[in-house]
């Protein structure tokens, strides 16, 4: 299987790592730790070194709750960052925004592939899979209900799975009725995101269910709240149960694991191929 982003082909046979860097200061795990360009990235250099495939740069929170901002205050965060690992690093670059006005600049400035955590049912903007078709970028389409202000009061759901392929699948159908190729989009289930604790275990249950779509898929575990809810650990202890998320993504052949310590969890993808009799390869 192969993903057409902007420029590249990246092979999914094996589990890649999506490292998380955010420039927001209000984002649920790390929010306010990268404000400053320089240090984000400095921070965007440690997750290339520690084995990201891809990285994916948010400017706006999506945790539960969290305040919109406007496109110039995105803007105004991401473009400094965004330049810089374009001008210095080949590694593929992907934004995660919901603005089309966002998305439209990042790929005029070079970015490889929108991530828009609002691209299932009617929310999704159509005019994000005309832009991705336009620069020829990738288009990762996650689920989600609502928006962050809202979306956890909107898990009421009579199949969860059943009823998130059925939104997944109409933003796809939005997309693809545009002309874009098929083999430049990855689906998301969309953890944490209009879902309850046991909504989102059930997520991982079944995942295979999501391969009825015929696209890619990634998941975003990483220290979100379904794992405390399992474990009773806060954000920052929660490595552990995120490496368990990985280790079942890698023997499930899910071909993206979105997450933040990209160091640890590039480990324990190499250990899981190893005991497979597989081996760990960089894509980029």
């Amino acid at each position: 299987m192969i993903w057409k982003i902007r420029g590249k082909e990246v092979p999914l046979d094996k589990t890649l790592l999506v490292g998380v860097l955010n420039l927001t200061p209000d984002s649920f795990s790390d929010g306010g730790d990268l404000l400053d360009p320089a240090r984000a990235v400095a921070r965007a250099g440690e997750l290339i070194e520690a084995g990201a495939d891809i990285l994916d740069v948010g400017a706006e929170s999506t945790r539960p709750g969290a305040d919109p901002v406007s496109s110039d205050d995105e803007l105004l965060r991401l473009l400094p960052v965004l330049q810089a690992l374009c001008k210095h690093y080949s590694v593929p670059l992907s934004v995660d925004t919901t603005k089309p006005e966002v998305a439209y600049v990042c790929l005029q400035e070079g970015a490889h592939i929108i991530n828009d955590v609002s691209g299932s049912g009617s929310q999704f903007d159509v005019s994000m899979a005309h832009m991705a078709r336009d620069f020829g970028a990738g288009l990762i389409m996650m689920h989600r209900r609502g928006t962050a202000e809202t979306m956890q009061s909107l898990t009421a759901y009579d199949d969860v799975i059943a009823e998130v392929v059925t939104e997944l699948r109409d933003g796809v159908d939005q997309a693809l009725s545009t002309g874009l190729d098929k083999s430049s989009v990855v689906i998301d289930p969309g953890l944490g995101f209009a879902k309850t604790a046991e909504q989102n275990l059930q997520i991982l249950r079944n995942i295979e269910r999501f391969n009825i779509l015929d696209l890619p898929v990634m998941i975003g575990p990483s220290r979100k709240s379904f794992l405390g809810t399992v474990t009773g650990r806060e954000v920052h202890g929660r490595e552990y149960a995120t490496a368990a998320v990985v280790a079942y993504a890698v023997m499930k052949r899910i071909p993206l694991v979105r997450v933040h310590q990209v160091g640890a969890m590039r480990d324990v993808v190499k250990i899981i191929q190893a005991i497979e009799g597989e081996k760990y390869v960089r894509t980029f």
